[in-house]
């Protein structure tokens, strides 16, 4: 009888063990564009290969996210797994969003295999916070057909480009525009253009800051660049090249298919901005970390690795538009490289930086686009802008 009763509740045990609710993880991201349907189906496919855990995925949009992470950290109401943009990560983790996870990278498969600026938004005083999930970057759009008739090669360095503008600059028609608005777009556009002269966030008042801001002021000052860039956006922008307004133009893959679309006829290409120093791009994409409360997160983490699987993030990268942040799932694929103006991108991503990493970014990053309108609109000189900014960024640091 005792052994019947042992052997039944061993079969009890076991029917419970299998049939077993899965442990369900809260996500919380922003795709609300072509990039939705493509994660959810990441989603979907992680929870059909397996009867352990189930994501459920739900949409925020991405200002009211942010805002409900700053609610969640006092009152506590927190998702397992969470969004975010890559240069606001290590602010939320240094305000104790997200777990450090530096012990589960160890040995994983994927570790050492993404681009250094990717995997650097990720880190915070030399711990890791979260995992990279896709990248973009800025090149030079360049009018084949103007660059021809103006006797121009496409320029490499910061000098090749200023003699281009100058060739190409005619009526109705500026050398170069850019997107100066005054937000965090503007900055994302100024920073390929400081980090090239081998300055840093942290010395916004140096030689090599003041170099980069000097430089693209009198790009303005000369008339080879419209005085108008401190009101576009990268759309704007976009439009300005599109119909002709301007010959080369700074701006990132999300507009490749624009300028098809509105310039159907124009020959165009692209190529690396231009250098001072050294090449240098910006980094944009969004990363995913585990809350730092989480009840699961060794399950958060298996969802985690599935999404960085190099098969699983190639799908997602290709069909919603997106560059993937490791490197060898990039050059390990023909995707990129056989396409004509994705390897132009492909090729700049060697060099993208984050914005930042730093926790007081969004102060730093108001200072860095306030001094180049000051600059821009010949309020003050390069010097006298980078300075007051500098002045900032140390009172914010000091808080």
């Amino acid at each position: 009888m005792k052994k019947a009763l042992a052997a039944l509740s061993c079969t009890l045990a076991l029917m419970v063990a299998v049939y077993a609710d899965p442990v369900e993880i809260q996500l919380w991201h922003y795709f609300s564009g072509p990039d939705g349907p493509w994660f959810e189906k990441v989603v979907s496919d992680f929870n059909a290969s397996q009867s352990k855990i189930k994501v459920v995925s739900q949409m925020v949009p991405r200002e009211e996210l942010l805002k409900q992470y700053t609610i969640g950290l006092v009152g506590g109401n927190l998702p397992d797994i969470g969004m975010v943009d890559n240069p606001e990560h290590a602010s939320f983790a240094a305000m104790g969003l997200f777990l450090d996870i530096s012990d589960k990278i160890k040995g994983w498969e994927g570790d050492g295999k993404f681009f250094k600026g990717p995997w650097k938004s990720c880190v915070y005083n030399g711990k890791v916070y979260g995992v990279p999930h896709n990248s973009n970057c800025l090149a030079l759009y360049y009018n084949e057909d103007m660059l021809k008739a103006a006797g121009v090669q496409p320029p490499t360095t910061w000098s090749e480009l200023e003699t281009a503008a100058k060739k190409l600059t005619k009526p109705g028609v500026f050398g170069l525009a850019i997107c100066a608005i005054g937000n965090e777009e503007g900055t994302f556009q100024y920073l390929p253009w400081l980090l090239s002269s081998g300055a840093t966030i942290e010395k916004l008042n140096s030689p090599e800051s003041i170099k980069s801001l000097t430089f693209l002021t009198g790009l303005i000052k000369k008339g080879y660049m419209s005085n108008e860039v401190i009101n576009w956006t990268q759309a704007d922008v976009e439009k300005q090249f599109a119909t002709g307004r301007a010959a080369m133009m700074v701006n990132g893959p999300w507009n490749l298919s624009a300028v098809k679309t509105d310039a159907p006829n124009m020959n165009w290409y692209l190529a690396k901005i231009p250098k001072d120093k050294v090449y240098s791009s910006v980094l944009g994409g969004e990363n995913f970390g585990i809350i730092a409360n989480s009840k699961h997160p060794a399950e958060a983490w298996e969802f985690l690795k599935y999404m960085s699987r190099p098969d699983v993030m190639e799908n997602f990268a290709k069909n919603a538009g997106k560059f993937p942040p490791r490197a060898d799932v990039m050059n390990g694929s023909t995707y990129w490289k056989s396409d004509r103006l994705l390897k132009v991108f492909t090729e700049q991503m060697e060099y993208a930086m984050p914005r930042g990493p730093h926790p007081k970014w969004p102060e730093i990053s108001s200072a860095i686009y306030t001094a180049f309108q000051e600059a821009f609109t010949m309020t003050k000189t390069p010097e006298q802008a980078l300075q007051d900014a500098q002045n900032k960024v140390d009172k914010a640091l000091t808080k």
